[in-house]
C-alpha cells in the first residue's frame, strides 16, 4: 500500500494552517509542552507504539501527529526500528519518571495557591462555612463577647421618686439615695425657679426635692412643700367672695383643655377610645360655651343650662392626678402640677383645694373633689374615672 502523502502546508486552511518551520525549530517543542511532558508526550508516544501514527517515516515528531489527524482510522501498521524502539523505550522511561516525580518543579505557582488555600482554611473553625466566617454576619462568638461586656444596668427600669437617684449597692442591687442638690444642672432662667411652701427660692424643682429628701425624717422636711412655680412673690389673700367664683372658671377651663386635646388628637393618641367618646359628644353640642374670657355670671348661667357637659371633665382631671399611687385619693403632691402653675395667675388656688378637704386628712376624695366643682352627689361615677 503506497504511503500517505506529506502534509501540504499550503493545501490547509483555517485554524489548523501552520507556518513552515526551520529544520531547528521542528525538532524542538514549545516550551509549554516541554514543561509538561506527562500532558503531551504520552498519549502521542503510546499512539506511535502502537502503530496508530501513519504518515513517512522522515520528517518531524510533529508533521507525524499532524498526519495522524489527517489519515483514516485504518492505517497499516509501520514497523518500528530497533533504534526508534530504544527511544520510544527511553522517553517512556522520561515521562514515568515526570509522573511520578512531585509537581513541585513542574507546577511551582499553583502549587504555592493551592499551600496558601490550605493555611486559610487550617484557620478556620471546624464546622463553619468560611464565607460566614470572613463576612462575619453569623458570627455568634463576637455577639456574646459583646452581651458579656455591655451588661444590663439594673437602675435602667428602676424608679426613683423625685429627689432621689438610683445607685447600685454591694450585691449589685439598685437603691434610691438622695440626689446631691449641687448635681443638678443650672437653671437656664426665671421660670425655672419654685417657691416653697416656707417662702424660699429654688433654682429649680430639680434643687427643691433634693433639698426635701435629705430632710427626710425630721419634721422641717414633713411640712416642706413645692408651693408653685417661679420665684417667691407676694400672694394676695383669697376673699370669700373670690372663692365663688373660683370653681366656675376651673370648670369651664376644664371643659375647654379636653375639647382641644380632642381637636388635636390625631394620631397623638392625646385620649382614650373611650375618652374620645364622651368628649366628641361635648365637641360637637351646638350649645357648648366656646373659650373666651367670659363674665362670671355668663358661667355660672351655663353651667345651669349645660350641666351634663362638665361632669366628664371633672372626673377627667381627677384621674389624670390620681397617678402615684392610683388609689382614690389625691395627695398634696399629687396636687402639686395642677396647683403649682396655677398659684401665680389664680390665687384663690390654694384656699380652694383646702376646702376640698372636707375631713381634714391631707387627702381629697373622689366625692370631696367633685363637691368642690359643684358635681350632684349622684352624678358621681368612678367609672368615669378613665
Amino acid at each position: 500500500m503506497p504511503l500517505p502523502r506529506p502534509w501540504d502546508p499550503e493545501k490547509t486552511t483555517g485554524a489548523s494552517r501552520l507556518a513552515p518551520r526551520t529544520a531547528e525549530s521542528q525538532h524542538r517543542l514549545p516550551r509549554r509542552w516541554a514543561a509538561r511532558p506527562s500532558l503531551f508526550l504520552v498519549p502521542q508516544l503510546l499512539k506511535l507504539k502502537r502503530g496508530l501514527v501513519c504518515g513517512p517515516r522522515q520528517g518531524t515528531y510533529l508533521q507525524t501527529a499532524r498526519n495522524t489527524l489527517r489519515q483514516p482510522a485504518a492505517c497499516p501498521p509501520l514497523r518500528v526500528p530497533s533504534t526508534m524502539r530504544a527511544w520510544i523505550f527511553f522517553l517512556l522511561c522520561l515521562a514515568g519518571r515526570a509522573l511520578a516525580a512531585p509537581q513541585q518543579e513542574a507546577l511551582p505557582d499553583e502549587t504555592e495557591v493551592v499551600e496558601e488555600t490550605v493555611a486559610e482554611v487550617s484557620e478556620v473553625p471546624v464546622g463553619a462555612n468560611p464565607v460566614q466566617v470572613e463576612v462575619g454576619e453569623f458570627d455568634e462568638g463576637a455577639e456574646e463577647a459583646e452581651e458579656e461586656v455591655v451588661a444590663e444596668n439594673p437602675c435602667q427600669n428602676h424608679h426613683c421618686k423625685h429627689g432621689k437617684v438610683c445607685e447600685l449597692d454591694e450585691n449589685n442591687s439598685p437603691m434610691c439615695v438622695c440626689q446631691d442638690p449641687t448635681s443638678c444642672p443650672a437653671p437656664i432662667g426665671e421660670f425655672e425657679k419654685v417657691c416653697s411652701n416656707d417662702n424660699k427660692t429654688f433654682d429649680s424643682s430639680c434643687h427643691f426635692f433634693a433639698t426635701k429628701c435629705t430632710l427626710e425624717g425630721t419634721k422641717k422636711g414633713h411640712k416642706l412643700h413645692l408651693d408653685y412655680i417661679g420665684p417667691c412673690k407676694y400672694i394676695p389673700p383669697c376673699l370669700d367672695s373670690e372663692l365663688t367664683e373660683f370653681p366656675l372658671r376651673m370648670r369651664d377651663w376644664l371643659k375647654n383643655v379636653l375639647v382641644t386635646l380632642y381637636e388635636r388628637d390625631e394620631g397623638n393618641n392625646l385620649l382614650t377610645e373611650k375618652q374620645k367618646l364622651r368628649v366628641k359628644k361635648i365637641h360637637e353640642n351646638e350649645k357648648r360655651l366656646e373659650a373666651g374670657d367670659h363674665p362670671v355670671e355668663l358661667l355660672a348661667r351655663d353651667f345651669e343650662k349645660n350641666y351634663n357637659m362638665y361632669i366628664f371633665p371633672v372626673h377627667w382631671q381627677f384621674g389624670q392626678l390620681d397617678q402615684h399611687p392610683i388609689d382614690g385619693y389625691l395627695s398634696h403632691t399629687e396636687l402639686a402640677p395642677l396647683r403649682a402653675p396655677l398659684i401665680p395667675m389664680e390665687h384663690c388656688t390654694t384656699r380652694f383645694f383646702e376646702t376640698c378637704d372636707l375631713d381634714h386628712d391631707k387627702y381629697i376624695a373622689l366625692d370631696e373633689w367633685a363637691g368642690c366643682f359643684g358635681i350632684k352627689e349622684q352624678d358621681i361615677d368612678k367609672d368615669l374615672v378613665i
